[in-house]
């Protein structure tokens, strides 16, 4: 199992998770995996009717969620048994932490939970809030590597155009939520911006955390030598 030595010791603001956590997650590693693809079942279940309609070209950048859970559970295979993929740890590190964050952003902020008690969407809150905090365990095992950063910021930054930018096939392609925004095509309401904008920022903080923990990690190596 991978621990915390000098030479991978980060700061707070890079690995914000207690280290008894982060050693329980590599402990249940075959939990967390399953835990994930159900959670991707589930996520296809919910994300249903958009995929229907739909065409089928564009489904990996409708169901978000999903294959971002998808990806955490192939991250962790390919670290467990030996395999590791960079691009897969990378996708898995920024998908988790940004849709699982987006969506506590948006039930929070747009969809007013603490408000409405919506079972439904304290589901999803509390669900994606496990997305965003298991991407911080990713560092332990993965090496980020810029191609591997940059595949991963390029394809969700790619989700980022045709959900609310340009959509290149069809209508615009982000998840069908509200009650201020349930429509895909309606983006004349407040909450599209904020939405839109919680994604973009995401996208970035992913990529610039993933970055600044390989420059951190290279110094520490470089200051052991």
């Amino acid at each position: 199992m991978t621990s915390r030595s000098a030479a991978h010791d980060l700061p707070a603001y890079l690995a914000p998770l207690p280290e008894r956590l982060e050693e329980l997650a590599l402990r249940l590693v075959w939990v967390i995996v399953a835990v994930n693809l159900a959670g991707a079942v589930f996520g296809f279940w919910h994300y249903r009717f958009q995929l229907m309609n739909s065409r089928l070209v564009i489904w990996p950048a409708v169901a978000d969620s999903p294959l971002a859970t998808l990806c955490m559970a192939a991250s962790l295979v390919s670290w467990k048994v030996g395999r590791n993929r960079d691009w897969i740890h990378a996708l898995a590190f920024l998908g988790n932490l940004k849709y699982g964050f987006w969506v506590v952003f948006v039930q929070l902020a747009i969809n007013d939970v603490l408000t409405t008690g919506d079972p439904y969407h304290w589901f999803l809150l509390v669900s994606h809030f496990g997305m965003g905090i298991q991407a911080l365990v990713v560092y332990r095992y993965a090496e980020f590597t810029v191609p591997a950063v940059s595949v991963a910021t390029l394809w969700f930054s790619f989700n980022d155009l045709v959900d609310y930018f340009v959509p290149i096939v069809g209508d615009y392609h982000h998840t069908y939520f509200g009650p201020r925004l349930v429509n895909a095509g309606n983006h004349n309401v407040p909450a599209h911006d904020f939405a839109a904008a919680a994604a973009v920022g995401l996208t970035i903080l992913g990529a610039v955390l993933a970055l600044a923990i390989r420059i951190r990690r290279l110094e520490n190596r470089l200051d052991a030598e």
